[in-house]
């Protein structure tokens, strides 16, 4: 087998069966601190070496032992340079975490070196005394990073790349740089999907469960959430030209982060999905449609509620619902009071599709699974996250963290056959000429 191949930071093995995917075998070594992300690791390869260590200390020259190195993902944790902070101080701790790959690179010598994370890491900079990043400083740690592992005879290059530009069904857009001295040219792997070929996340989504009605809980949801479905009702049902119908349901997806401008944070189910995070930020709303008949849905705008039940629908709850939470005040106080103005107001619960009339009967909710997660990840159905080597299980919250810190698999697919196809199993390593430290060195 030609050469070694080490997944740094390895997590939950995103980067891992990545590189499985291209070359048909699985990593030689991972390392990772966390000892929950290394179980969920030996879940998925077990003839793997796990190393339960930290970047910095780990002794890999001891467990290389001598052998040639031919590849090394490294995706040091990301958080503290992305913009998804805000205006959060910054972990020193963590944003030297490159730092580790300089170290252990010295110390094993890959031909090729691939890296992924935020894009903001090319702002990487000093911080104040507060934690907070030097605006006229950005970039200089960056550039002193990149220069280092030149300095250690590595050719760069780095780019920005989409995920569902390479058929992942998210729109998850990250920083990659390859690092190779062996002489052969880097490679960036052509994209094989278009925007107009995205793969939708409606392909990864369990429509046979849509949850519960949002009116029919014992705990009601919170003011935001509520705020956030019915702008979302309002974008993605009521004014799409082409909403996403299944089986006379609209389903679309809401975030849970705060909104600016009134604009709805969520998105519609016939793209990709945007970028998944360590917390499960994502919830499905469904809106339930049944055929319209009436011109309008109250005789008396001083008509009780119950007379508009009439049929056994919620369509009066729906109307009440997003007349309070999207139209221009409190108007309505309680489902339990008068509907007052909104029985004449068709425009709040009425769709108009193909021609036809359908009223909103209900609004389901719930939030995405992991299993949903993995998949529009970009990880196979088979991958394992629900359970450890030992048969423990994982947590939700653990799932959610594993697959929100992981490689796309299929951009590490990508990278990865673009740059060493000669390390997929059954090819043979092609002649190539080191010139390192004023030295030239071969390899057949």
């Amino acid at each position: 087998m030609n050469g070694l191949i080490i997944d740094m930071f390895a997590g939950g093995g995103g980067a891992s069966v990545g590189i499985e995917m291209a070359l048909g075998r699985q990593v030689d070594i991972a390392v990772n601190h966390d000892p929950m992300a290394i179980k969920m690791h030996q879940m998925n390869h077990p003839d793997t070496l796990h190393l339960t260590e930290d970047v910095f200390t780990v002794n890999l020259a001891k467990y290389v032992k001598g052998r040639h190195v031919s590849l090394m993902w490294a995706s040091p944790d990301c958080t503290s340079h992305s913009k998804a902070k805000g205006g959060q101080p910054r972990l020193s701790g963590l944003r030297i975490l490159p730092w580790a790959v300089v170290k252990q690179t010295r110390a094993v010598r890959p031909d090729v070196i691939i890296m992924e994370n935020v894009e903001e890491i090319q702002e990487w900079g000093p911080l104040d005394a507060d934690g907070y990043p030097i605006k006229e400083k950005a970039g200089q740690d960056y550039l002193r990073f990149v220069t280092s592992m030149m300095s250690l005879g590595y050719e760069f290059d780095s780019r920005e790349l989409v995920a569902a530009d390479y058929g992942a069904p998210t729109t998850r857009k990250r920083w990659y740089a390859i690092f190779r001295r062996d002489g052969n040219p880097i490679v960036w792997p052509e994209p094989t999907h278009s925007r107009k070929d995205w793969v939708p996340v409606s392909s990864v989504l369990d429509f046979s469960d849509l949850g519960t009605s949002i009116f029919d809980r014992k705990k009601p949801l919170a003011e935001k959430t509520m705020k956030r479905i019915a702008r979302g009702i309002q974008k993605f049902v009521i004014d799409d030209p082409e909403p996403y119908i299944i089986d006379e349901k609209l389903p679309f997806l809401i975030q849970y982060h705060s909104e600016t401008s009134g604009d709805p944070r969520g998105q519609n189910v016939k793209v990709p999905l945007q970028t998944i995070d360590t917390s499960n930020r994502y919830g499905m709303v469904s809106a339930f449609l049944t055929k319209y008949y009436g011109q309008s849905v109250g005789e008396r705008l001083d008509e009780p509620l119950g007379a508009i039940l009439s049929g056994g629908n919620h369509y009066g709850i729906v109307s009440a619902f997003l007349m309070k939470y999207y139209g221009t005040g409190d108007n309505c106080k309680s489902i339990h009071e008068p509907l007052q103005t909104i029985t004449t107001d068709d425009r709040f619960a009425i769709v108009s599709i193909m021609g036809e009339q359908y009223a909103i009967a209900d609004i389901f909710l719930r939030m995405l699974k992991p299993e949903e997660l993995k998949l529009a990840q970009g990880f196979p159905k088979d991958y394992v996250i629900d359970h450890y080597i030992t048969g423990k299980p994982v947590t939700h919250k653990e799932q959610v963290a594993r697959i929100g810190n992981s490689v796309v698999p299929v951009m590490a697919k990508a990278l990865v056959a673009a740059n060493v196809p000669y390390l997929k199993v059954g090819e043979r390593m092609p002649n190539i000429q080191y010139h390192f430290e004023g030295k030239q060195m071969a390899f057949a």
